[in-house]
């Protein structure tokens, strides 16, 4: 009997051991908590939608788990709206103490974000939007983009127009942080090859009340002009100015985001525009072709750069995960492993300059039925300046 009671107790107590050692496990490797800060409704919805799309399609494919850790997410719509940003960034941060933050496509948003991740040592991976100054003076060890910087798409046509003879130039957009540098970025370069920009127009965000501005253009004349609009916005901007018939006289250049996600609604108004982008509808690698297919299969849709930049930037943080075992609290370690990848997108592989902004291919792309067709590589491998970044 004292035998039996003794090997009872050992193969209890080895149950015990064993359930000891579950529970550690599990307990080492809690869910990450990853804050999606995106719209989910006005102008920029579908762009919202689709970044998330891309960054579960990435998880998906590794089974769910990055560096072993399953994903938990929390969403807030941010609404595009730069008034409501620090509230709803600190509800992630503070209320729900998330690990990290992937967010967002309105530049405005985006900087609030940037202040309040930097101020609180929480990772942020930007998936869209440009605003110079993330990856400038706000740049940190824990703050990365996965998209472009303003500047990016917008000097890449500058030189485009530039080649191309341009001498005069208007530009047109929103009164916002993404619509002033993405203007900034085209005189730049165009002005670098011997242009003139003789007028920058803009209207409040989002307004879409165009005429008098396109009346302002017809009565400039200029050989070119050049616009950032994106989604709804976009949409309006390019079949507003087909209909003032200016498309048939004044060559419209513009940063992707133009044509990105707009062409079903833009229809025939949009036929043969050109375009800046890192990525584009018919680059025809294997790597993008597969994306393609496994996005289309997931999401009974085509993916657009927004999809890609969602899908990118899940990548990031799974290098950054494997490098640390999954340990956020390594940020040094993380930002070292990202900082020395060579980023596999569909894009095109891609590195990170040292402030933390891709260094990519810029393409020329042509409107051609419903793609956005690449044409050219318009700037090779271009890397953001990262004015002010002190990092």
């Amino acid at each position: 009997m004292t035998l039996r009671t003794t090997l009872r107790q050992v193969a209890l107590l080895g149950a015990a051991s064993v359930a000891l050692l579950c529970a550690s496990a599990t307990a080492q490797a809690p869910k990450l908590k990853v804050g999606l800060m995106l719209p989910y409704t006005g102008t920029f919805a579908a762009l919202g939608v689709a970044i998330e799309n891309g960054f579960r399609l990435y998880v998906g494919e590794q089974g769910g788990k990055l560096a072993g850790r399953e994903l938990e997410f929390v969403k807030v719509d941010d609404e595009s709206d730069p008034a409501k940003a620090t509230d709803n960034v600190n509800k992630l941060i503070k209320r729900d103490n998330v690990d990290v933050i992937v967010g967002t496509v309105h530049s405005g948003v985006a900087m609030a974000m940037a202040k309040a991740a930097k101020d609180n040592g929480t990772l942020l991976i930007v998936p869209n939007a440009g605003a110079d100054a993330v990856t400038g003076p706000m740049c940190a060890n824990h703050i990365f983009r996965s998209s472009f910087s303003n500047w990016q798409p917008a000097y890449a046509m500058g030189e485009v127009a530039a080649k191309r003879g341009a001498k005069k130039a208007v530009t047109i957009t929103w009164k916002y942080a993404a619509g002033d540098e993405s203007v900034k970025g085209f005189r730049e370069a165009f002005e670098k090859g011997g242009g003139q920009v003789v007028r920058e127009l803009n209207l409040p965000f989002p307004n879409v009340e165009f005429q008098a501005l396109l009346t302002e253009i017809a009565s400039l004349k200029p050989d070119a002009v050049y616009t950032f609009f994106a989604g709804a916005g976009a949409v309006k901007f390019v079949k507003d100015y087909a209909a003032a018939g200016l498309k048939k006289t004044i060559p419209l250049y513009g940063a992707g985001f133009l044509t990105d996600g707009t062409l079903e609604a833009q229809g025939a108004d949009a036929d043969g525009l050109l375009t800046t982008l890192h990525y584009g509808d018919s680059l025809n690698t294997p790597r993008d072709n597969a994306f393609r297919l496994e996005y289309a299969k997931a999401y009974k849709l085509q993916p657009d750069v927004y999809a890609v930049q969602g899908y990118d930037a899940a990548q990031m943080l799974a290098i950054g995960l494997k490098a640390v075992n999954g340990d956020l609290g390594k940020k040094a370690e993380f930002a070292a492993a990202v900082e020395k990848a060579k980023i596999d997108s569909p894009r095109g592989a891609f590195t990170l300059g040292k402030n933390h902004n891709p260094v990519q291919d810029i393409y020329l792309r042509q409107v051609v039925g419903k793609e956005n067709k690449v044409i050219g590589v318009a700037s090779k491998q271009l890397a953001d300046p990262g004015r002010g970044c002190r990092m």
